[in-house]
């Protein structure tokens, strides 16, 4: 069964060739070490559960686990020949350089971006979390987002590996019980959380970032791309993503991006809930006067950084304003550029930049999360109905 969404099949034919016929089978597949694993934890009590995850992901050996999750935790161990871990740091260290404004385009871009596709947005509507906690929700992704930015954070047992292994977990999860749904409509979705959509997240952190920090008048050189696109490359492995889906070279994730950009419809109501809901989190969320006076300011900036980092119509299609900043934000682009230059002459300048880059991420995570840290835990249902 081929699942509606291929919308511009024919289009995607005239460019890739054969090579788009192979993506239909990538839309109902999903992972199944991981699915298997949390087949086999189904019926254990949920803080059995989490204490039996943490000890498998650091690497301590339970008493007894299931066979499915002891060779889940095995496929991590056997870590392909390609991975580079130095390699992989470098690509963490220079994101971290972006400092704040990795932030803002991980936020403003990469996030919204994801909530544009009308299929792979439906997991995250189901969860019940469309409208609610929609700052917690961009915390918690930079928590895990800041652990795969540090310098060996993906060797087995490090927070890097452990954060991603959980979310992996968590997907299948999510996969799991709406499989079980009769309200998954698998035929103009495909399989929950696929591969395809799982190569396309890997994109929206390595490439489409990339492509953000660019707008700001960041510039990196090849080398520089090349190690962002294999810290990615080695964290999509960790996510279960299919290793002929994670680009190597600049040239094939942006030919996988443009291939996957032609699997999805425009954005749809949930898409605009979604970006909205994120947009608006300051105004929501503020208690006091003040806290509403500041939010409102706040937020106007969302949408004019949403205007800066997206294209037109995709800010159309979700209903970002047009207000003032959307003339103000391109000013940072030679101010950006300008700095970069200053500081590239300065001794000690990648080291200054990286350490500022990392306190900026512990600090705003912290913030973000309220000391309430993200544990990726694997939820115990979902929402029969998308919204409610």
């Amino acid at each position: 069964m081929t699942p509606r969404r291929l919308l511009h099949l024919d289009q995607a034919r005239a460019r890739f060739g054969e090579r788009a016929d192979r993506l239909l089978p990538l839309l109902t597949l999903g992972d199944p070490l991981a699915d298997a694993a949390v087949q086999a934890l189904a019926d254990v009590p949920p803080k059995a559960r989490e204490v039996m995850l943490t000890r498998v992901l650091s690497l301590a050996s339970p008493r007894s686990i299931p066979l499915e999750l002891a060779r889940f935790r095995d496929g991590l161990l056997r870590v392909p020949f390609w991975v580079d871990y130095p390699r992989a740091a470098r690509g963490g260290a220079v994101l971290l350089r972006t400092g704040i404004f990795g932030g803002l385009v991980l936020a403003f871009r990469s996030l919204i971006l994801g909530y544009c596709s009308p299929a792979g947005n439906k997991p995250l509507v189901f969860s019940g979390r469309l409208r609610a906690s929609a700052a917690r929700r961009v915390s918690e992704t930079g928590r895990f987002v800041q652990s795969v930015y540090l310098a060996d954070g993906l060797r087995p047992g490090a927070p890097g590996f452990v954060a991603t292994a959980r979310v992996r977990l968590m997907h299948a999860q999510v996969r799991r019980l709406l499989l079980a749904s009769e309200r998954w409509d698998s035929q103009s979705w495909g399989l929950a959380i696929n591969q395809l959509d799982m190569a396309g997240t890997v994109l929206l952190f390595s490439l489409v970032m990339v492509d953000g920090l660019r707008r700001f008048g960041f510039k990196f050189s090849p080398e520089e791309v090349s190690d962002v696109l294999h810290l990615w490359r080695t964290t999509g492995w960790l996510l279960g993503v299919r290793e002929d889906l994670l680009g190597s070279t600049e040239a094939e994730a942006r030919d996988l991006w443009d291939l996957i950009r032609l699997t999805q419809g425009s954005p749809d109501e949930d898409s605009r809930e979604l970006a909205l809901a994120m947009l608006e989190s300051p105004r929501t969320e503020a208690r006091s006067q003040a806290e509403k006076s500041r939010a409102e300011g706040v937020v106007a900036l969302g949408h004019g950084l949403c205007r800066f980092l997206l294209d037109d119509g995709y800010a159309d299609a979700l209903g970002i304003q047009k207000n003032a900043w959307r003339f103000v934000v391109p000013a940072l682009r030679g101010l950006v550029s300008s700095a970069g230059r200053v500081l590239g002459r300065l001794p000690g300048a990648h080291r200054l930049r990286l350490e500022a880059g990392l306190r900026y991420w512990q600090h705003a995570v912290q913030v973000g999360l309220d000391d309430r840290d993200a544990t990726f835990a694997l939820p115990d249902a979902v929402h029969a109905a998308p919204g409610k």
